[in-house]
């Protein structure tokens, strides 16, 4: 399977996780849930689908792949070396929405500067990588980041990738 150097650095995030979530909305409660992080057949972009066991959170489904690979035969920009992956997210309330992408050996994030409403989610890989300890947090007046989401994310069955990640359970209602 042939993949850009971005994603074959991805390859840790996928199999099957269970995840815990925590929402200041909702103060209290515990959302567990399930993220699959799998390769699309030809190894160029990964899918992340994630559902929730709270009728306040979401069911999504993420594409990662490389913003500037928009042809079959590898001919990406030059970008200086530095290829940038982004995801595209749907969910089950219709909302789709478009994020950059970033990880390595030891931290995921994922962004997106909107006027009004950007978010940004930062998980740290512990465990030996089994585990993602995450905030997702929202700008609302373009100056101060506020936590959104807190989640904890583990390895359920190493091979098939899945996460509680922020992108899949914002309950603000946007």
């Amino acid at each position: 399977m042939t993949t850009s150097p971005q994603l074959q650095l991805r390859e840790r995030l996928v199999g099957t996780w269970t995840t815990e979530a925590t929402h200041p909305a909702l103060p209290g409660v515990v959302v567990h849930g399930t993220a699959v992080v799998e390769w699309l057949e030809g190894g160029k972009f990964l899918l992340l689908r994630s559902t929730n066991d709270h009728p306040d959170f979401p069911d999504a489904l993420s594409v990662i792949g490389d913003d500037g690979q928009d042809r079959a035969d590898d001919a990406a920009p030059d970008r200086k070396g530095e290829p940038g992956l982004c995801m595209h997210y749907f969910d089950s309330r219709g909302v789709f929405r478009r994020y950059q992408v970033s990880a390595d050996d030891q931290v995921w994030q994922w962004w997106r500067e909107s006027p009004g409403f950007s978010q940004r989610f930062i998980g740290t890989f512990t465990d030996g990588g089994n585990t993602i300890v995450g905030v997702s947090q929202l700008r609302r007046d373009d100056d101060q980041w506020n936590d959104d989401l807190r989640s904890r994310t583990g390895v359920r069955d190493y091979g098939v990738w899945s996460t509680s990640l922020a992108i899949t359970t914002t309950c603000d209602g946007e």
